[in-house]
Formats: structure tokens, sequence, C-alpha cells
């Protein structure tokens, strides 16, 4: 019902900045909140970020200050601008989609901090 898509991960410097993109597709006039996720080797999952209703936001303590998620409303599109970007930041990073019954992955982007 619902189709997820990352892009915009990379290899970057620290102190780099990245833009990750994440695209809903089908039936998306459910959906009620969105985010990010990421995943390091060896880690569980964490939560980055999350926006609900396009208005409430929320961040793990760790990326307060760098990133930022936000919603393209009308393209079901949610953003995460990373900047400042620290080794620890290296991982996969996932973006799901809430609707009221279900919730939908992506398969996830890349992104590594590395001099």
């Amino acid at each position: 019902q619902v189709q997820v898509v990352e892009s915009g991960g990379g290899l970057v410097q620290p102190g780099g900045s990245l833009r990750l993109s994440c695209a809903a597709s089908g039936n998306t006039f459910g959906i009620y909140r969105m985010g990010w996720y990421r995943r390091a080797p060896g880690k569980q999952r964490e939560l980055v970020a999350d926006i609900t209703n396009g208005i409430s936001t929320n961040y793990a303590d760790s990326v307060k200050g760098r990133f930022t998620i936000s919603r393209d409303n009308a393209k079901n599109t949610v953003f995460l601008q990373m900047n400042n970007l620290k080794p620890e930041d290296t991982a996969v990073y996932y973006c799901n989609a809430d609707v009221i019954l279900n919730t939908y992955w992506g398969q996830g982007t890349q992104v590594t901090v590395s001099s």
C-alpha cells in the first residue's frame, strides 16, 4: 500500500553535510508520522528523528543541534539535513512511514563519515 525509498547517502568528511531524502508513494493519505532511523554495524537500530503530522519533531540526543527533519506534505517526502557529521554517525539510515495500522520501511541508504 505504501512504498518508501531513501536516497542521498554517501561518503563525507567529518564536519561535512549530507541531505537525505525519503519518498513515500502509494496510499499516502493516511501517513501521520515519518521517521529516520540508523543502524551501525554491531548495534541496534536507533531512532534519529521523526516528524508527526508535519509539525511535531523529535531528535536523538546525539544529533540534536546538528540534524534537522522536515516534510514536504505535497510530495510525501521527508528530508534529513545532517550537518557537522561525525564518524560515529556512520550507519545505514532507514526511513519509515506510519499509518494507523501499519508501518512501512525503506531499504536504507549508507552514510559513511571518514577522513
